[in-house]
């Protein structure tokens, strides 16, 4: 019953305000955007001359005043980071999650490319890499299976 009387409600609501004649229409305001914009003008921030790349897209630069600057070239735009030290709470978290990886993560030799298996919660992650490009984590864990492997050869053959 409930439901007819809300319905019933909507129609007439719906049917008053159908009679009424619509007000006046306001002057155009200007869009948004463009209020914003004149409000607040922002600067588009551009690599200083003088910064130095110190990776493919990543530039460093001091300042005058000394303060040191990290800058971006993303698919938006510039970005700039204040450089700051990291912290020994920071530094130690990052380690942990290293080794967190390390440990997680398998390796086997396949010719001059080692593959690598991951356990994640969506399923094991597997990927491959010569072994003259290893990053910092992938040279761990293939350091720590080569070991258990010369390990193992080495108790084998005695």
């Amino acid at each position: 019953m409930k439901p007819v009387i809300l319905f019933l409600t909507l129609m007439t609501m719906t049917a008053l305000g159908a009679d009424q004649k619509p007000a006046a229409k306001k002057a155009k305001a200007a869009p948004a955007s463009a209020t914003v914009s004149a409000t607040r003008k922002v600067p588009e921030i551009t690599i200083p001359e003088g910064a130095v790349e110190t990776e493919p897209f990543t530039y460093h630069y001091t300042d005058p005043q000394g303060t040191k600057w990290i800058y971006r070239k993303t698919p938006f735009g510039v970005s700039r980071v204040e450089d700051k030290p990291v912290s020994a709470e920071a530094a130690k978290k990052a380690q942990e999650e290293k080794d967190r990886l390390i440990e997680s993560t398998a390796a086997a030799e396949d010719g001059d490319t080692i593959r690598f298996e991951r356990a994640t919660p969506f399923g094991p992650m597997k990927w491959q890499r010569k072994k003259a490009e290893l990053n910092e984590v992938e040279r761990a864990v293939w350091d720590r299976e080569s070991k258990k492997l010369s390990a193992r050869q080495s108790a084998s053959q005695d």
